[in-house]
């Protein structure tokens, strides 16, 4: 399609793309493809400062067989459109370009356009003989449970009281995915088992044992113990070690204080702060080179008796500090939204029992501030999320930075 005039600020697109501004453009594409575009509303952003904007947007849109609910998903690079751009609509006013696509042809998830179809993942289940039989559509049901536009999606796949979760998965990110995966294998951590891989980049998986800690930490009795946790990290093999570096959440505490600034202003001056102190304080600390998970929380952990019996998304695996793992553990029960007085109570227990055991095994303020740079980057969730009430969470999870960072200074 011939590029069209957009209104633009002519820079990382989140003025355009979270305005109304933004319609023309989702008119013209939804055009393009033969449907009339009835309604829509912001669903979704990830905004990147002077980089680049993402966004989706649940939309109504009249097709000649009906009218059908559809995500629509637009994007903006200060640099320009990449290569993988090719595979959606582009429109340009000569400044700012914007690539626009409808659900699931993401540009840089080549594999969702499958994974999203129940028809489409009945061939594979048959092809790889996931289950014992051959299974028919009725027997395969999908579920969405998580879908960040341009970077990684996951389904839930149940097929005849069997689940598998679906990794749908950069092209440029599958091969170090799977190798991560196969290397825990190796090592005896209940980590996912790979079943399926495809040429398209989906990596299939058996659904893990156990409960997750998201749901087992609200409990009355704690899931399990403070060293147990530690004992579980502690057995990752030495070649995760030998992995490429992810950066920490640390690194780019000040990167995620600035998406606040832009997000909320009133909040600028603070988040900078925060960040500011968090770099000063941990300037001592060199990067370690110990075997992490690298983005650790109760997400990532399935309990059961006391027990860990399964450890999630090891896509992040590599070299780290222990307390970089603790400390996003930290973090992130210490930031959950929304939770009633007897699950408040409950997690907090557990914050207090688990704290004093990770502060025997690493030092102290640096957990303290690590876990406070997680949370400045989780503080950016609401937003991206648009969320009903986003800006008072944003500020309920700074105070919660600022509680930690207070603790060491």
């Amino acid at each position: 399609m011939a590029p069209s005039t957009i209104p633009g600020d002519g820079d990382d697109g989140q003025q355009l793309l979270t305005g109304d501004e933004v319609e023309p453009l989702l008119v013209a594409a939804v055009a393009h493809a033969g449907g009339d575009l009835l309604q829509w509303r912001l669903d979704h952003v990830d905004h990147d400062p002077r980089r680049s904007t993402t966004a989706t947007y649940l939309a109504t849109v009249r097709w000649t067989f009906g009218e059908r609910e559809e995500l629509l998903g637009c994007s903006v690079r200060a640099q320009g459109p990449s290569r993988t751009d090719d595979v959606a609509e582009i429109f340009s006013d000569g400044e700012t370009a914007a690539a626009v696509w409808i659900y699931p042809t993401d540009p840089d998830l080549p594999g969702l356009a499958r994974a999203a179809f129940a028809e489409r993942m009945v061939e594979l289940v048959n092809e790889h003989r996931l289950v014992g039989r051959p299974v028919g559509l009725a027997d395969v049901e999908l579920t969405m449970i998580g879908y960040r536009p341009r970077r990684r999606a996951v389904l839930r796949m149940r097929v005849r009281g069997e689940v598998f979760f679906v990794k749908v998965l950069r092209p440029d990110q599958f091969d170090a995915v799977l190798s991560r995966h196969l290397l825990l294998s190796e090592a005896h951590i209940p980590a996912p088992e790979v079943v399926a891989t495809t040429d398209d980049h989906l990596l299939v998986l058996r659904e893990l044992p156990g409960r997750p800690l998201a749901l087992a930490m609200f409990d009355d009795e704690p899931p399990c113990d403070g060293q147990t946790v530690v004992e579980l990290l502690e057995r990752l093999p030495p070649g995760v070690a030998r992995l490429e570096r992810r950066p920490p959440w640390t690194d780019a505490v000040d990167h995620y204080a600035q998406i606040i600034a832009h997000a909320l202003p009133e909040q600028a001056e603070r988040a900078e702060q925060l960040a500011s102190a968090i770099r000063s304080g941990l300037a001592g600390f060199p990067p370690g080179d110990e075997p992490t998970h690298g983005d650790f929380h109760e997400g990532q952990v399935h309990v059961d008796g006391g027990r860990i019996v399964g450890l999630l998304d090891v896509d992040t695996i590599g070299p780290g500090r222990r307390a970089d793992d603790l400390a996003c553990l930290v973090a992130h029960l210490s930031t959950v939204q929304r939770m009633d007085e007897r699950q408040t109570r409950n997690v907090h227990a557990l914050i207090r029992g688990w704290v004093p055991v990770f502060d025997e095994r690493v030092e102290a303020t640096e957990l303290r501030l690590r876990a406070g740079a997680v949370i400045i980057s989780l503080a950016t969730g609401p937003h991206r999320g648009q969320e009903p009430d986003w800006e008072a969470e944003t500020i309920t999870i700074l105070d919660a930075a600022e509680a930690l960072v207070r603790q060491v200074s």
